[in-house]
């Protein structure tokens, strides 16, 4: 399939019309008709319903779109490693949840260049879902996640457990206050489990979904909130932030998920800098 056909469609399901995906893909509303009527063509079926209003997916269009997203990552993917090949003996395409690469990943992606430099590096925080599908289409070579389930032709391996605990930057002779908790969002079993161990502190006053980038607001405010340690025990050491005593904990593994059929050669020796960058976090 021609990659812009894929291109057109999606920006019509964004846009939600003919015109706006023509304005911003600089190309004219007949070329938008044309190439969408070439994939309803070869599909049989409408994609988009028409009105006066705009265009909105049909039942077969919403189908379709999962694989148009992955047909265009899969596309990029490979003008990405073939543009490689001259430089790099190969390409490692690398995906982590956001709040994995502050003080962890990015030190992993440190240590491999200094040790593997003919391989380059592609690197991108995502969710967990995004991840495995990419895992599974190919655009993804290693992805580092809490709890991802057990996908079928993928390899799972525990690297270290994550403990999530409650730091505060209130004095600690005064009396910490609800209006000086913050959420900090780290994802729907963090939210579950939080709502279930403080069912009062489910509507706060600030709610962050900013990952580590939250650290600043408690360093910058008498406030309180939940953090990984590994973030936070440099600033619980200097007595910036401090952990009340008797606070509840929140324990997550953290896993390496992987193609079941690699390389191994070649893979095993980023996989162990891996586990042993772990290592280091204890």
């Amino acid at each position: 399939m021609d990659i812009a056909l894929a291109r057109t469609f999606l920006m019509v399901a964004e846009t939600g019309s003919f015109i706006d995906a023509a304005r911003k893909m600089n190309v004219t509303q007949s070329t938008v008709s044309a190439r969408i009527k070439v994939l309803e063509e070869l599909f049989g079926r409408p994609l988009f319903e028409r009105s006066k209003y705009g265009a909105a997916l049909t039942a077969a269009g919403e189908q379709f779109q999962k694989h148009a997203l992955a047909l265009v990552r899969v596309w990029q993917h490979a003008q990405l490693e073939v543009g490689l090949s001259g430089p790099y003996r190969d390409h490692l395409a690398v995906g982590g949840h956001a709040t994995l690469w502050d003080g962890f990943l990015l030190k992993w992606i440190s240590w491999l260049r200094d040790n593997v430099p003919d391989i380059a590096i592609s690197a991108s925080a995502s969710v967990s879902a995004v991840m495995i599908q990419r895992l599974l289409e190919g655009t993804l070579d290693l992805a580092i996640m809490y709890r991802p389930g057990q996908p079928p032709g993928l390899t799972i391996e525990h690297l270290f457990d994550e403990e999530f605990v409650l730091v505060t930057g209130v004095r600690a002779r005064s009396r910490r206050q609800p209006s000086n908790y913050v959420f900090v969002d780290w994802g729907p079993d963090f939210q579950a489990e939080h709502a279930a161990a403080f069912p009062k502190l489910t509507n706060t006053g600030v709610n962050l979904d900013l990952g580590s980038l939250g650290l600043d607001y408690l360093l910058a405010n008498e406030a309180s909130g939940y953090f990984p340690l590994r973030l936070v025990k440099h600033h619980v050491k200097r007595r910036r932030l401090r952990i009340p005593a008797r606070a509840r904990k929140f324990s997550y593994p953290v896993y390496m998920v992987y193609p079941e059929a690699r390389d191994e050669e070649a893979f095993e020796p980023i996989l162990e800098g891996l586990r042993r960058a772990a290592e280091r976090l204890g």
